[in-house]
Order: C-alpha cells, then structure tokens, then sequence
C-alpha cells in the first residue's frame, strides 16, 4: 500500500549526464550532475525530515540506479516509476510539450498524484543476481537476432554468424550457472527456487526471474499479483459498447518469463494443458486462453510462496 504521509514530493528527470530536479513550483529547476558530487550537492537541498520525503525518477536505461541508491542510502523513500505511466499521465493532464525542466515537473506531479511505491535499497547481492538475468536478457536477445540474420544473409557470411552464435550460447551457459550459484549461495531463495522449479513446465530460470524481478511474491492477492505481473484482464466498456479484455502495465521481465513458461506447461504441465484446453474449447482465442495460463501460474506461485507449500500435480 502506498504511504499517503509524505510532505514533500520531488521529481527528478534523468539523462546520462545530468540530473533536473524540482521540489516545489514556487522554485527554479535545479541541476545537478549524475555523479557522486552533483548527488552530494543535491542531498544538501532535498527538503528534511527525509521520511516525510518521497523522491521519484522516471526509469530511464539503467542512469537512475546510481542516483537511487545514493538517495536510498542516505535515508530517503525512493520510487523508480515506469516512463509510460509518466507519460500517459502528462498526456491526460494536457502537458504535450517535452523539456528537461517540464519532465521534472509532470515527475513531481505524477508523484502527488499517485504516490507510487518506494522499493528498499538492494543489498549486493540482489544487485549481483538483477545484473546477471538483465545480461541474460541482454544475450538471449542478441542470439535471437543472429538467428534471424542467418536466414537472410547470403552463404559466404553463414560461417561468421553461426560461429558468433555459439560463442554466445557458450557465454549464456556459463552465465546461467553463475546466476544459479548466486541462488545456491542464499538457502532460502535456494529452497524457494527448488520448489517453483518443480512445477511443470517452469524451470529454473523463469524461477530466478520471478523471484527477483517480484520480491513481492507470496505476501500478494491474487488480483495483486496479476497486475503486478502485467497479467490481469482490465474492462475497455463505454456505454453499451463492450470492448476486449486487455493487459497491460506490470512487470515485462516476469511477464516475459510466465510467457515462456506457459508454453512448455502447455506441453508438460497437465493441469495447465487441461485449462488451456478448456479454454479453447469453450470459443477463447489461443492468445487469450495463454494469458490466463499466465496468471494460473504466477497465483499457483504465489499461493506456494504465501502458504510454504509444494507442488501437487494430482491437485
């Protein structure tokens, strides 16, 4: 649940260099460099008592992260939002025109308006582990794009690209076992992950991703959850006009890795296979009948997390 006891909201639009912060509309924007001494230089305006003090910046490609942290580090609640959602908030509010300062403004606006979430300082290990499956996000992709370059280009440059490609793989094999030591290394998240993994069709490494990108996991509703995973079906109905159920929001990395998951339960997972069919069966669109798979799952995982169970396949 949001804290709706801040006093003071303050919007900071990053880029890779710099920072533009405002704290009131009665003052200037003020800017400050994206390092340690524009972040000390910053600290020295922020308003105090640093409780009653929400700080928000937009996600922007990983320059935040240094940002954040330092704030978190010295005290401050810290919420790193989506940018769709800044946006779509200036839009509704009528403010189309795009600078550094006006960004900072619908930031601090944005702030008031919804008080999102503050996420807690991570520890160097949840840093270790976030790193890990972002680059292995980052290679999954790159070999994904080879393959497609391998069907289009002319034989004389197949060699270069298929040796490229196993190159990759033998990178993303050893990454994969790095990131399951980092696991093995916490016996908590280890046995956490030991017991998501025995679902059917879920595998370690959807585990891993869960787990990480939703530390949340097993102190949600099911409702909750769903959102969070960008998995529940939202009402698009005005009037008598009955539009589609759609998704959207949530979390793409666990989003992402309830996709691939799905898939294999489909095949694998004769719980999921039986509702998927039902599904089908009953006139639902593949593409729907899988996203309610989705969100089977993530509350299967959840309720697991919630209760301290295991799987049962016959239940």
């Amino acid at each position: 649940m949001a804290n709706l006891s801040y006093k003071f909201y303050v919007g900071i639009d990053v880029s890779k260099a710099k920072l533009d912060v405002l704290m009131n509309t009665k003052s200037p924007v003020l800017q400050v460099t994206n390092d340690l001494d524009g972040l000390k230089s910053l600290v020295k305006h922020l308003p105090t008592p640093r409780k009653k003090t929400l700080v928000v910046l937009e996600a922007s490609g990983g320059y935040e992260k240094y940002a954040a942290n330092h704030l978190r580090q010295k005290g401050f609640d810290v919420a790193v939002v989506n940018a769709k959602r800044v946006r779509d908030f200036a839009k509704a509010s009528g403010q189309l025109a795009k600078t550094d300062g006006i960004d900072a403004k619908v930031i601090m606006e944005f702030a008031k308006a919804f008080t999102p979430v503050a996420q807690p300082l991570p520890s160097v290990a949840e840093e270790k582990r976030l790193d890990g499956l972002n680059r292995r996000a980052q290679l999954v992709n790159m070999i994904g794009r080879e393959k497609q370059h391998l069907e289009q280009t002319s034989d004389p440059y197949k060699k270069c690209i298929k040796k490229h490609i196993a190159f990759l793989e033998k990178e993303l094999s050893s990454l994969e076992e790095l990131i399951e030591e980092q696991f093995n290394q916490d016996p908590i998240l280890k046995e956490k992950m030991e017991r998501l993994d025995a679902i059917k069709g879920v595998g370690k490494i959807t585990a891993m991703n869960v787990l990480t990108h939703m530390p949340e996991l097993g102190s949600l509703s099911n409702k909750a959850v769903s959102a969070l995973a960008g998995v529940a079906p939202y009402n698009r109905d005005s009037g008598q006009m009955k539009g589609k159920r759609e998704i959207w929001g949530g979390r793409s990395s666990v989003r992402a890795a309830l996709y691939m998951a799905s898939l294999s339960a489909i095949r694998s997972n004769a719980a999921i296979r039986d509702f998927y069919q039902q599904l089908i069966a009953r006139g639902k669109l593949k593409k729907v009948a899988l996203v309610a798979c989705m969100r089977k799952l993530i509350i299967t995982m959840n309720a697991m997390m919630r209760n301290d169970t295991v799987w049962e396949p016959d239940r």
